[in-house]
């Protein structure tokens, strides 16, 4: 096959690996829905390219409010590729000890959260000392990895263990080592990653679950929503009550940090 229909090819093997988890994603989807009804966030992490599926959550298009995306941009920031805020310092950072802790320092968990961690490895020091932060309050995390990636890949945490070791739930983007999908005659090495396809699958299949939950719930989410599909008024009264409702719900994260009492 020429090199598009491969990789064409190759992310319907995705959908198949992704359908394959729907227990697992209603699973996820229950306890987002509790945390969210509950007045709670679900906390989502992510650093290198997996800040994608961070932002695929939310705030997007067709998305809803009760998701904390913790995106620090001293691990994400791409643009630059090289000199100040380059990738290299950004690839170092996420394996510095003790940054997951320093970040989650400036909220006031609850158990009623729930997180969200993706990391295609799932060897990088922060987000494996994310999970293992989140697990110590018992806040209950989904990650989502690259298994076959991960499960060939060594860890850089001093105890060995990977992402999937501090998690409840693991869910797998189904790309293969290495995240490309493609060779190409020629050529020595494969191109065209699939984490992020399979991942993006994920967060949006998780996505409808809670939507759906919250609305027989009787709390119908407040979905950021084109001016094409309900005409600008109203799309601009959701994106402002959405960005509301965000904002109280971000209150409460900063209400008792430091473990001081709200007057």
């Amino acid at each position: 096959m020429e090199p598009a229909a491969t990789y064409l090819a190759r992310c319907s093997e995705l959908i198949a690996r992704v359908e394959e988890q729907i227990p697992a994603i209603k699973q996820a989807a229950d306890w987002f829905a509790e945390t969210i009804l509950a007045g709670r966030m679900v906390h989502l992490f992510g650093s290198g390219h997996s800040r994608i599926l961070v932002e695929e959550m939310w705030p997007r298009y067709g998305s809803f409010p009760g998701f904390n995306p913790i995106v620090e941009l001293s691990l994400s920031f791409h643009n630059l590729v090289v000199g100040a805020n380059g990738q290299r310092q950004a690839m170092f950072l996420e394996n510095v000890s003790g940054l997951a802790e320093r970040i989650l320092r400036n909220f006031d968990l609850s158990e009623q959260d729930c997180a969200l961690v993706a990391s295609s490895s799932g060897c990088n020091i922060v987000p494996i000392e994310m999970a293992e932060c989140f697990q110590k309050r018992k806040i209950k995390v989904v990650a989502i990895i690259s298994r076959a990636h991960s499960e060939a890949s060594r860890s850089r945490h001093s105890s060995g263990k990977k992402l999937q070791n501090f998690t409840d739930i693991v869910l797998d983007t189904g790309a293969p080592i290495g995240d490309a999908m493609v060779k190409v005659p020629g050529l020595e090495t494969p191109v065209a990653p699939g984490s992020t396809v399979g991942g993006c699958m994920l967060i949006n299949s998780i996505k409808a679950e809670v939507a759906a939950r919250l609305t027989i719930a009787g709390q119908p989410p407040k979905v950021l929503t084109a001016g094409a599909i309900v005409g600008s008024e109203r799309a601009t009264e959701l994106f402002e009550s959405a960005y509301d409702e965000h904002a109280h719900r971000l209150a409460k994260l900063y209400e008792r940090v430091g473990g001081v009492n709200p007057k």
